[in-house]
């Protein structure tokens, strides 16, 4: 039913476009300047002045519409409360893949004995340089 009503809205939104574009333009601001118009005593009742006024009532009507339909498709509950809730709870010491330990991926992989021996010259991720001849 949503979809239905947002194509609907969709179609009214461009439909109200091409209408006011459509439109002659009275030049000046408000109407000011063309001799009459919507905003001097006696308006002249166009033919598209009736239908950019029929397609906005509408318009508002499936805005209206969509946000009650919105409405009723939430919960009673806040996103907040939400997020509490949909995990396990994290034991201390375990480690879930979806929250890492911060800068685990930036270490380097432990040596094979446990690092208990001292780095050697020439081994790690830098590269020797050979030594300059003078």
């Amino acid at each position: 039913m949503q979809t239905i009503v947002l194509t609907v809205h969709l179609i009214l939104a461009l439909c109200l476009i091409g209408v006011v574009l459509l439109q002659r333009s009275e030049g000046g601001g408000l109407g000011m300047g063309g001799g009459g118009g919507a905003m001097s005593a006696r308006g002249a009742a166009t033919a598209l002045g009736k239908a950019t006024w029929g397609l906005a009532a509408c318009f508002i009507a499936t805005s209206i519409w969509l946000t009650v339909i919105a409405a009723q498709n939430t919960s009673d509950t806040s996103v907040l409360d939400r997020l509490g809730s949909e995990g396990a709870p994290i034991e201390e010491g375990d480690q879930s893949p979806s929250t890492p330990e911060l800068g685990g991926d930036l270490l380097p992989p432990p040596a094979a004995d446990g690092g208990a021996a001292a780095p050697t010259e020439g081994s790690g991720d830098q590269p020797t340089l050979p030594p300059r001849a003078e």
